[in-house]
């Protein structure tokens, strides 16, 4: 597929990932480098916790569905486009929460800041769709991407209460502003268009996607993976230091473990997609899943709750993780090349709805406190994806 200008491109993968993740990575830190200063927040608003939650909540659900918004419009007017103005308004609203002091106002800050993540967001994953869709780099970059938003939950609530605590809450989105500006500056110069030419030309697309049962096979694996991770990050402490006793800094340290163990798997993605293909490393990535649940399960049933019947069966869990993130974005796709900015915004929107509907309701369902809604989520949904992908295996069999 033609693109207008994909100059930049040509450098080393190195060189793109340092373009790519910062925006990547600083989307992600909006929602976890906050969570520690949540509880002091609703004195500081003078509000209610609920209202506070309602800070975490709008970041969360604007991220995904806001990305319906952008996908198209970066199909008509470009990515960089998009990126830029989302880059603006994220570091625009963080530097307005650092002075914000009612809450009304912070919600609503907190709100735009989630509209800029989610602009940059679909500019630099439409991007890596323009440019790697048909290179084998595209394993590792996806795998690094998701491997990153994993990571940043591990270590991003870390340094929020490092900087919190020695230079107050306000630091925390300054820490979020500067680095946007700074990132945006960097890359102006380098990030040329790279919106084929034909985008412009599509109708319709949001039905041809939805039609699509090989965007709703990968798309399912990656909710999948992610949702997996979603409900670890949200029963882990509870798990770890409430049932087995662990410390603020030991739950800490090994709630991190898992995030090395994606990044480390991520180094081997590209190696694992040309032998095994996209559908055989989200094959593998849902087995995996069922056996890290399987062992959760027994765990949780046969031995009290310990770092060794918790973390070992996690770490088999993010090996899955990382195959399927690896390939899901490219197998759901696939179709769409001429408007990946509409297909990727789909492809994050049913994820993220997935993954926060779902599994939330697995957390309030199930006791919290277990491995249990954890074991149900990843089984449900690798379930589901495997029947999916014989589904489509059959199809393209007759086809």
């Amino acid at each position: 597929m033609r693109v207008r200008d994909p100059r930049p491109w040509t450098y080393s993968l190195p060189v793109a990932l340092l373009l790519l993740a910062p925006f990547n990575i600083l989307a992600s830190l909006g929602m976890d480098i906050y969570l520690p200063v949540v509880p002091a927040m609703p004195a500081i608003l003078q509000t209610t916790p609920d209202v506070v939650q309602l800070t975490l909540t709008v970041y969360m659900i604007a991220l995904g569905v806001g990305q319906v918004l952008f996908g198209p419009l970066s199909d008509r007017v470009g990515r960089r486009p998009v990126l830029i103005a989302g880059a603006m308004i994220f570091a625009a609203a963080s530097f307005g929460l650092a002075v914000a002091t009612s809450a009304p106002l912070f919600v609503s800050l907190r709100l735009l800041q989630a509209i800029g993540a989610s602009a940059t967001l679909v500019a630099i994953f439409a991007t890596i769709r323009d440019i790697y869709a048909e290179r084998p780099e595209s394993a590792v970059i996806y795998s690094l991407m998701n491997a990153m938003l994993a990571a940043v939950p591990a270590f991003g609530p870390i340094a929020g209460a490092v900087l919190a605590n020695a230079f107050g809450w306000q630091s925390l989105f300054i820490a979020l502003g500067f680095p946007a500006v700074t990132v945006l500056l960097w890359a102006l110069p380098k990030w040329h268009e790279t919106r084929p030419a034909e985008a412009s030309e599509q109708r319709r697309i949001f039905g041809s996607v939805l039609a699509s049962l090989a965007f709703w096979t990968y798309t399912l694996a990656f909710s999948a993976a992610m949702g997996t991770f979603f409900v670890f990050f949200s029963t882990a402490p509870r798990i770890l230091m409430d049932g087995a006793g662990f410390s603020e800094l030991g739950f800490s340290l090994t709630f991190a473990t898992a995030a090395v163990v994606m990044i480390a798997t991520a180094r081997f993605a590209e190696s694992f997609v040309n032998q095994w293909g996209v559908s055989g490393c989200m094959l593998r990535g849902m087995l995996l899943l069922l056996a890290g649940a399987g062992l959760l399960a027994l765990g949780q049933r046969t031995a009290p709750l310990s770092f060794w019947t918790f973390m070992p069966p996690m770490w088999l869990i993010a090996v899955g993780i990382v195959l399927t993130a690896s390939v899901s974005a490219n197998g759901a796709l696939q179709a769409f090349a001429s408007s990946a900015g509409t297909a990727v915004a789909l492809h994050f929107c049913v994820q993220s709805l997935i993954t926060g509907l779902a599994g939330t309701a697995f957390v309030v369902l199930l006791d919290g406190a277990t491995a249990w809604p954890l074991v149900a989520y990843t089984t449900c949904m690798a379930i589901v994806t495997l029947a999916a992908r014989a589904i489509l295996e059959r199809r393209y069999i007759r086809g």
